[in-house]
């Protein structure tokens, strides 16, 4: 019995598929579907329309208190919280290349001097005020001759691989800038001895007075440890130059070869954190190295980068101004019209004044932006006090008039000529849109006194050019349309001393006068600021009267932003574009909410 009653607990129930009985139960399930719709559907609509008002009023309700809940949270993070720069953020800064090397006694181009700047340290570096401030050094003591100084540094400065600096490092620097053999890119330290007190203190012997001396400590310096076994002919070249350890704000990671037909290379940087100046807001830096001005516009519309360096005042005009701000920003450099007082024409004097009288600065000045300075002088602006001397300003009919007493006279041509020989200049000056556009400017104001002028834009790293041998060294021109690097320190000796005009000099201008090589070798041989002022006001007189050269206006440089990072600002004071980086500690990339201290 009891296996009769499983067999019936687990026996399926029976299912009919008799089509009238399926009707049947589908017609009962519609009329029951129907009869509760009717129910509770149909015949409470009317209920519903007599509440849709207060569910409006609810739903309303409902949004005002979100919308309410919403302004407090935003009034709240207003009050309570600010935007801050990140902390940990990749800035990526393009310039002009290529990179050949990162060993910082051999850099040559914008971006190897960029590296340099960012991974290595000096004794002395210009800081965002312009002046002179102490970088490794702790102090510069000067012996009452003024020709010794003793340099002591700081203990807690390491190189990346955290061996200790020592002023050891110092003297192998100098010793390699000295050295022939090793052909870096630093000169001028031959004569110079140098000794080692001890770990932190060493000491420079000058051969006579040199009041410029202390700019002449911002070289940057490279570890005995690692290149002291390597022959001082083979450092160049040695595997150093693409993996260098240095003691700056940054390491490298890695360079990255991007094309490497075009040269195109990225060198990824990492914030140093035993660094003796302070860690770095940035957590990376990116260096992005471009063949030309036109490829680095084309990164940032690309947004490959949110900074950029290196371009001109022409450049700008192709910059996205609503993604990015420019900045322009003059430097302690001058740009001239050298004028070759030995070459055929240019060496008769009256010719050279009457170029300066057609020369309009103002002119050149407003095709270039509004932060250019006007430059007198062969000094930038603010270098010398006193009783300055002025240049004379513009006057066409003056420079005619010069001219014309001097035999040269108008042809029928409109050409002016002597003695049946027509004046003409060579006008030289190097690939840049700003120096081309200030060459097009020149000679039409040149050309307007009736003279033929022709010129040659060349290109530096056109190896088939040869610019160095086959131009500057021979002075093969007759005015050099060229850009003067002054520095902080109004010692120009080496642009305008007799001495320096030679092929291996960079007195393009092959001046020479007995009084204004006096004033200039006396001027860096005293330490007295007044007195160093009057000698160089002494020089500043002359140097117009002779006319070996038209200054034409101050240098700016031009940087570039994406509107999210955070860098230098128009209250920085450049010497170089190089001490763009004096503040790099305090650069950002990115923002983040923080709480408002109280």
């Amino acid at each position: 019995m009891a296996d009769d009653n499983r067999d019936k607990w687990y026996r399926l129930p029976k299912v009919s598929f008799n089509k009238r009985i399926l009707t049947n139960r589908m017609r009962k399930v519609e009329g029951a579907t129907i009869k509760h719709a009717h129910k509770f559907i149909i015949k409470r609509w009317s209920n519903v329309r007599e509440v849709q008002w207060h569910i409006t009023l609810w739903i309303l309700a409902m949004g005002v208190l979100i919308a309410v809940t919403g302004l407090q949270l935003m009034w709240y993070q207003q009050s309570y919280l600010v935007a801050a720069p990140d902390r940990n953020g990749t800035y990526a800064e393009a310039v002009l290349g290529p990179i050949d090397t990162l060993n910082p006694l051999f850099s040559s181009t914008s971006a190897e001097r960029s590296s340099a700047y960012l991974m290595f340290s000096s004794l002395l570096q210009y800081d965002k005020t312009g002046h002179l401030n102490y970088d490794l050094a702790t102090g510069v003591k000067i012996s009452d001759a003024n020709t010794v100084y003793t340099v002591s540094i700081r203990p807690d400065a390491k190189w990346h691989d955290g061996v200790q600096l020592t002023a050891k490092d110092v003297a192998f620097t100098i010793n390699l800038m000295k050295n022939p053999n090793v052909r870096t890119a630093i000169s001028g330290w031959k004569d110079i001895s140098v000794k080692v007190i001890d770990d932190k203190t060493i000491s420079f012997k000058l051969p006579a007075i040199y009041a410029a001396f202390e700019h002449a400590l911002t070289f940057p310096i490279v570890p005995e440890h690692i290149l002291g076994g390597i022959a001082p002919s083979s450092i160049r070249e040695n595997a150093y130059s693409q993996n260098p350890i240095g003691s700056g704000p940054f390491k490298l990671n890695f360079i990255q070869n991007v094309t490497v037909s075009a040269g195109r290379k990225v060198v990824y940087m990492a914030r140093n954190d035993d660094y003796y100046g302070g860690v770095a807001k940035l957590a990376r830096f990116q260096l992005h190295a471009y063949n030309t001005s036109d490829d680095i516009i084309h990164a940032l519309n690309l947004s490959e980068v949110n900074a950029a360096a290196d371009l001109s005042p022409a450049d700008i005009t192709g910059i996205d101004t609503k993604r990015y701000s420019v900045t322009s920003q003059s430097v302690q450099s001058g740009v001239y019209a050298i004028l070759n007082t030995k070459s055929a024409t240019l060496k008769d004097i009256s010719i050279r004044s009457a170029l300066r009288l057609a020369t309009d600065t103002k002119a050149i000045l407003n095709k270039l932006p509004s932060a250019t300075k006007p430059l007198e002088l062969l000094f930038t602006n603010g270098q010398l006090t006193g009783a300055i001397p002025k240049a004379p300003g513009f006057n066409l009919e003056s420079a005619k008039k010069v001219l014309d007493d001097n035999g040269w006279k108008l042809n029928k041509n409109g050409i002016r000529e002597k003695d049946g020989k027509q004046l003409k200049l060579s006008v030289v000056t190097m690939k840049d849109s700003e120096f081309e556009h200030v060459l097009d400017i020149l000679s039409g104001q040149w050309c307007a006194l009736g003279i033929t002028i022709n010129t040659h834009v060349l290109d530096p790293n056109d190896v088939t050019q040869n610019v160095v041998q086959n131009i500057l060294q021979p002075r093969n021109f007759d005015v050099l349309l060229y850009q003067y690097n002054i520095g902080a320190d109004p010692d120009v000796y080496a642009y305008w001393h007799s001495s320096q005009a030679t092929p291996q000099g960079s007195n393009f201008s092959n001046y020479s006068n007995v009084i204004s090589d006096e004033a200039l070798t006396s001027a860096r041989a005293r330490v007295e600021p007044t007195l160093r002022n009057a000698k160089y006001i002494t020089f500043a007189k002359q140097w117009l009267s002779d006319v070996p050269a038209i200054a034409l206006y101050q240098s700016t440089a031009q940087y570039v932003t994406s509107n999210n990072v955070h860098s230098f600002d128009n209250s920085n004071v450049l010497i170089t574009p190089i001490d763009r980086y004096s503040d790099v500690l305090n650069w950002s990339a990115g923002t983040r909410s923080v709480y408002k201290t109280p």
